[in-house]
């Protein structure tokens, strides 16, 4: 029976959730999100109840999924509980935005930082934290919070934390990357233990440092990488495999004659050497100067992906229950400017040619490497930002290879249409990345 009494806020289809929901030591008793299809996919995967908002605590038993505007929601019916984490919908500080952060405002007519507005959703987490006191809790958001409003914005949520009874154990931005996500992701991620719950863990803010920048592990320094994650098995197995992926490019830069396609033959291909553990290492920046560390950091490589359930589970062609996999048809004018644009490169490397797109941002027509960490899963965004596959025949990756990218294992089952699901796995918070906060929350409640 698990341990420990546990709810979330803007929960989405749950990706935090599950790394806690896997552990055995949390009993999850409240979820919450504004939307209907993220609660259809938790409950297909949590057996939550769907509720709303005007109905909770109206004879509810839990454990319950609560859909609708969070400042309606009482509280009270959830008790006391031992964990809480979320992550306030993020738009206000996005750093994609254009500069337009509003963050919190400061009131006008106050020049003091501790007076200032705010009416921000991240103000509901607080009241559920009032409501429900946990030992522990965990707040995520984007990294441009830290720098909205000059600072003011990051500085108030975690000035609020503090003044209501907690030691803050964590306050910065972790990079996901480092602890076996196959993706460039990073978040704030802001941890709290009640105060007088870690008195006898002196050394605790060094320890969750440690694990959330992946210390001891060679993952840190050698990330698993966007094909291993997808086929299912390490560099030097895909050593065939990725030579022939990469073979498909030759000559590409014929093909545009582009400033970009010249400097990626020059920079990229030329440097080539078809093998894939040297190749894997030139990538990522990585001097090999040990064998034996280079063969150690790909045994943690295959470690992780077993515990992912991805190890020897190939996703290409695999059907879904929920869809989730299904390759779906695009515009041939997509199709065919994919064909031009090599692994690592976007729209740049056709511009001004027949396969031109206008885009001012690097994120349009981004092709993934195979053997780097995919860019950042996004969950939403028009034509171009839905993330491309490696092989040149394919273009548009799959909901269920960016779910592998976020770490979701395959046995999570997705609810709603293309769009619906693509901004479910977008949103969430990777679950590898999650497993650690998991493990920081245990070390915490187990005092």
């Amino acid at each position: 029976m698990a341990k420990y009494r546990m709810a979330t806020l803007f929960s989405g289809a749950g990706g935090l959730d599950t790394a806690f929901e896997e552990s055995k030591n949390f009993d999850l008793v409240f979820a919450n999100d504004v939307l209907s299809a993220p609660a259809e996919s938790y409950s297909k995967n949590f057996s939550h109840k769907i509720v709303d908002a005007s109905e909770f605590g109206k004879g509810t038993r839990l454990p319950a999924y609560v859909v609708g505007d969070v400042t309606r929601i009482d509280f009270s019916p959830i008790g006391k509980v031992d964990c809480m984490i979320g992550g306030p919908p993020c738009q206000d500080f996005s750093i994609t935005r254009g500069g337009k952060r509003s963050g919190i405002n400061p009131a006008s007519n106050v020049k003091k930082k501790a007076e200032v507005s705010r009416g921000r959703l991240y103000m509901e987490y607080v009241r559920a934290v009032k409501s429900a006191e946990p030992r522990f809790f965990a707040f995520e958001n984007v990294p441009g919070l830290m720098s909205a409003n000059g600072g003011l914005a990051y500085e108030t949520i975690v000035s609020d934390f503090a003044s209501h009874g907690y030691k803050i154990l964590f306050k910065g931005i972790a990079n996901a990357t480092k602890v076996g996500v196959p993706q460039t992701r990073r978040r704030l991620i802001i941890l709290g233990a009640r105060n007088g719950a870690v008195e006898k863990l002196p050394d605790i803010e060094e320890r969750v440092q440690d694990i959330l920048n992946g210390a001891g592990s060679l993952v840190s320094k050698y990330p698993i990488c966007a094909m291993e994650a997808l086929e299912g098995k390490t560099v030097p197995e895909l050593a065939d495999r990725y030579g022939k992926v990469m073979k498909q490019y030759e000559g590409v830069e014929d093909e545009t004659k582009t400033d970009d396609a010249k400097r990626w033959k020059k920079n990229v291909w030329d440097n080539l050497t078809f093998n894939a553990v040297d190749d894997y290492l030139t990538a990522n920046g990585i001097k090999k100067t040990d064998d034996a560390e280079v063969k150690k950091a790909f045994e943690e490589h295959r470690k992780i992906l077993e515990q992912l359930g991805y190890y020897g589970m190939d996703v290409r062609g695999r059907k879904f229950e929920d869809g989730s996999n299904d390759v779906p048809n695009e515009a041939s004018s997509v199709t065919e400017r994919m064909k031009r644009i090599p692994p690592g490169m976007n729209h740049l490397a056709v511009a001004g040619t027949e396969w031109n797109v206008k885009a001012m941002m690097s994120n349009i027509y981004r092709r993934t490497d195979p053997l780097r960490p995919a860019f950042t899963v996004m969950a939403y965004g028009g034509g171009g930002t839905w993330s491309y596959h490696y092989e040149r025949e394919r273009s548009i990756l799959t909901n269920r290879e960016r779910a592998r990218l976020q770490t979701f294992p395959d046995s999570y089952m997705f609810a709603g249409n293309r769009s619906q699901v693509r901004a479910q796995i977008g949103e969430a918070v990777p679950a590898q990345l999650g497993r650690k906060i998991a493990e920081i929350a245990t070390l915490v409640l187990e005092q």
